[in-house]
């Protein structure tokens, strides 16, 4: 049997420690680990994806079994041409499984050799989103919880540019 490779797709703007955190369990369960970072131009991200990837980059340096990629078009298109049979996704709450569940169902309908598996967040990090963290910055409140020492220097300087610009 071949290697085990997997997919942990997101937008990852910015990463948090709940992404860290399934990060870390997911590269202990697979050989290899890619974190697809999403190219999504309906969003306007806080960060470019190079950007996104150069983070991801810096706080998954210890885990040499993951890589980080930027995609975009369908996650199963990019699984196929990666050589991954297995999607993780992180699960929050019931609300999360909801729209997961129909992901998963949907990309096995379309891409039957790839399977989802669901990693439930640690309970320390399940009220975390990347929405909370931009929010709780952007009103200068300490977000050193949420996210690792480079990835909230990086918010930082971000939201002090764009106050400078105002």
């Amino acid at each position: 049997m071949g290697k085990t490779i997997a997919i942990y797709p997101g937008s990852f703007d910015p990463v948090t420690r709940g992404h860290m955190d399934i990060i870390e369990r997911a590269s202990k369960t697979v050989d290899h680990l890619i974190v697809g970072v999403l190219v999504n131009s309906a969003k306007s991200p806080l960060f470019t994806v190079e950007e996104r990837v150069a983070l991801l980059k810096q706080v998954t340096a210890q885990y040499p079994n993951v890589e980080i990629r930027s995609f975009e078009g369908l996650l199963v298109d990019f699984a196929r041409a990666s050589g991954a049979h297995i999607l993780i996704r992180g699960l929050r709450a019931v609300t999360d499984f909801e729209y997961e569940l129909q992901m998963s169902q949907t990309n096995r309908k379309v891409a039957p050799e790839v399977d989802t598996i669901f990693f439930t967040t640690s309970l320390e990090y399940a009220y975390l989103s990347s929405s909370i963290v931009k929010e709780v910055a952007q009103y200068g409140g300490d977000i050193s919880a949420f996210v690792a020492e480079p990835v909230e220097k990086a918010i930082k300087q971000k939201f002090a540019q764009r106050n400078n610009n105002k």
